[in-house]
Formats: C-alpha cells, sequence, structure tokens
C-alpha cells in the first residue's frame, strides 16, 4: 500500500485523511472513494477504486487504534515510522498534520463503537420504469420500480446498490416500511 500512497499527490491524501477523520466522528456517513478515485484519475494519475479503498481501509485503522490508545501526534510518528519504513515523506507530514489538528477529537464512547459494527444509510434514489418491449416479447408494458440505496460499510466505504422491483415487491416493500413507521411513533 505504501508504494500505491505514494503516487497520491499530497492534497488528495490530505482529503482523504480529513474524511477518515470527519467519519470516525460521524461527521459523514463514510469516505467516498470512487468520487476521490475519478478525480485523482482526473488529473492524470493512475490509480483504481479497489487500491484507494484498501488505502482508506489502512489509514482509517491507523487513525481509530491512536485514538483508542490515545497517542500524541508524536507517538503516533514514532510508531508508524517504526512499523512502515517505506511510507512516502509527504504522506508522513499528511497524517502527522492532520493528527496534529483532529485526532483529539475522535470520540470513543461505547456508542460510537457499536454504530460503527454496521454500514450506516446514507440516500435512496428511485425511479418508476416501465418496460416497453424485449428481444422476447415486443409488447410488455410492464411497470417497475428502480432504487439505488446509497450506504456507508462500517470502514466508511461508500457504496451504491441499484435494484429492480416489480410493483407488488414495491407494495410490499411499502407497507413494511409503514410498520416500521408504526413501531416507531410508539417509541
Amino acid at each position: 500500500a505504501a508504494n500505491k500512497i505514494n503516487l497520491i499527490p499530497q492534497d488528495f491524501f490530505a482529503e482523504l485523511c480529513e474524511q477518515i477523520i470527519q467519519h470516525l466522528n460521524h461527521k459523514i456517513p463514510g469516505v467516498n472513494t470512487a468520487e476521490l478515485c475519478q478525480r485523482i484519475q482526473t488529473s492524470g494519475i493512475e490509480l483504481n477504486v479497489g487500491d484507494l479503498s484498501k488505502i482508506a481501509n489502512i489509514v482509517s485503522f491507523l487513525f481509530s487504534t491512536a485514538a483508542r490508545n490515545h497517542l500524541s501526534t508524536e507517538e503516533l510518528i514514532t510508531t508508524l515510522s517504526d512499523a512502515v519504513s517505506t511510507l512516502p515523506k509527504h504522506a508522513v507530514q499528511v497524517i502527522r498534520h492532520v493528527w496534529n489538528e483532529q485526532g483529539k477529537s475522535i470520540s470513543e464512547s461505547e456508542d460510537a463503537r457499536n454504530t460503527a459494527t454496521v454500514g450506516q444509510f446514507v440516500d435512496l434514489k428511485w425511479k418508476l420504469g416501465v418496460a416497453m418491449s424485449s428481444d422476447a416479447c415486443r409488447s410488455l408494458k410492464y411497470p417497475y420500480v428502480m432504487v439505488a440505496l446509497t450506504v456507508a460499510d462500517p470502514s466508511g466505504q461508500i457504496t451504491e446498490k441499484s435494484f429492480e422491483m416489480t410493483i407488488p415487491q414495491f407494495k410490499n416493500l411499502f407497507r413494511q416500511f409503514k410498520e416500521m413507521a408504526a413501531v416507531l411513533e410508539t417509541v
């Protein structure tokens, strides 16, 4: 991962670290590595989303472990230097700066640890469509609902899952959401 970090310009790596700190502080639901990777690629750097996600997971683990152990900036940098000698100098400088500025703010409450073990809802988009025809059938006129669900997994990686539902499936989902809403009203 250190050789991949070397590819990332300092400003993009700083942005990644800032987003990770914000995620660990529960200010944002996750780190949008796909969007950041696209911007990095647009700047002319060859890096894929999988590699950037691995780097984000490593940095997230680094920051959360440092917070759990209440490490000072110097303790973090010393530990990091002892463990990873191949880390680029610009990456160490960014980690030092971000941790020095915002590291102490990472909350380590029991609730924060518990919510971090499951994914978190980010967004839901839907659209109603009608399948007009296909190669097997000339005239379908079949309505469907397309749903795009955006979630942040426990590590903070944002992903989008899309699926289609028939109208009866959608009505069943809607009924279940109404039941959840009714239960929430009693709480």
